[in-house]
């Protein structure tokens, strides 16, 4: 009689284990979720790094927008001009024009630059430092701090701490916009890899309340402005900004500027 009802008990297991197989089997495919072949292709061409610099939450929401018509094919920063080429080829659409952006960092405030006020000893984190009476140790409260938030933000080893500023390694720089998004100064810009000429400071501060905390700083003087031909330079809050879509790279501002933080590039 027991055995009898063993041998029940495992049939009732078994035909229920058979039924919830079958209903499983007819869930999945009536609620599968149709995979987009276009978005895997695009997704395989993407380079894995899930930085967020093309404004989504990592290459697979990068890949659906694009797949999906709400983002360019050009919408990867890391992938460049050659990336977006191949991912508008998979669409089958036009890429546009892109241009090769990387980071610039706005100061020329090094340690034989930049005054000191203090010394500090304590956590060597940019973030932490702006919370400290005076913005950091340096004379200069619009600079570089140094202490390198944007080095540790940097997923490519594009960033490093040169002589008491941010520098970078335009060859290995991505455009990702990481730096930018941590800098608690905001001078950290994004700039065509391709322009000649920068300005290697961000003071909004005038004539010698510059030269009294830094020996390379804008001073405002607006000489550059007056060199450019093709209107292509101009002060903002007192320091020089450059119109990328209008320079000629031809170096007369920097040629004029006195104090020499106006770069060319080659």
């Amino acid at each position: 009689m027991n055995m009898e009802i063993v041998a029940a008990v495992a049939a009732v297991v078994a035909g229920v284990g058979i039924l919830v197989g079958i209903v499983l089997v007819i869930a999945a495919e009536k609620f599968k979720v149709e995979e987009n072949e276009k978005q895997t292709a695009v997704r395989e061409l993407l380079p894995g790094a899930n930085c967020g610099g093309c404004g989504f939450a990592g290459c697979d929401a990068c890949a659906e927008a694009i797949a999906d018509g709400k983002a360019p094919a050009n919408a990867c920063p890391v992938g460049g001009p050659a990336l977006a080429k191949k991912i508008s080829e998979v669409m089958g659409i036009e890429a546009g024009e892109i241009k090769q952006m990387v980071a610039f960092v706005k100061c020329s405030g090094t340690c034989d630059k930049a005054i000191k006020k203090y010394e500090y000893h304590g956590l060597e984190d940019c973030n932490a430092l702006s919370v400290v009476p005076g913005a950091g140790d340096k004379g200069c409260e619009f600079g570089c701090m140094g202490y390198g938030a944007c080095v540790k933000a940097c997923k490519f080893d594009a960033m490093h701490i040169v002589d008491g500023i941010a520098k970078v390694d335009e060859d290995k720089c991505t455009g990702c916009m990481a730096c930018t998004k941590v800098c608690p100064q905001h001078i950290i810009a994004m700039v065509p890899k391709e322009s000649k000429v920068r300005v290697a400071c961000s003071s909004h501060n005038r004539g010698v309340q510059v030269k009294n905390v830094c020996k390379a700083g804008c001073i405002g003087c607006t000489l550059c402005t007056k060199q450019c031909e093709a209107d292509a330079i101009h002060m903002d809050n007192n320091v020089a900004v450059i119109d990328y879509d209008k320079c000629t790279a031809c170096g007369k501002c920097a040629e004029k500027c006195p104090v020499k933080i106006i770069h060319m590039f080659s």
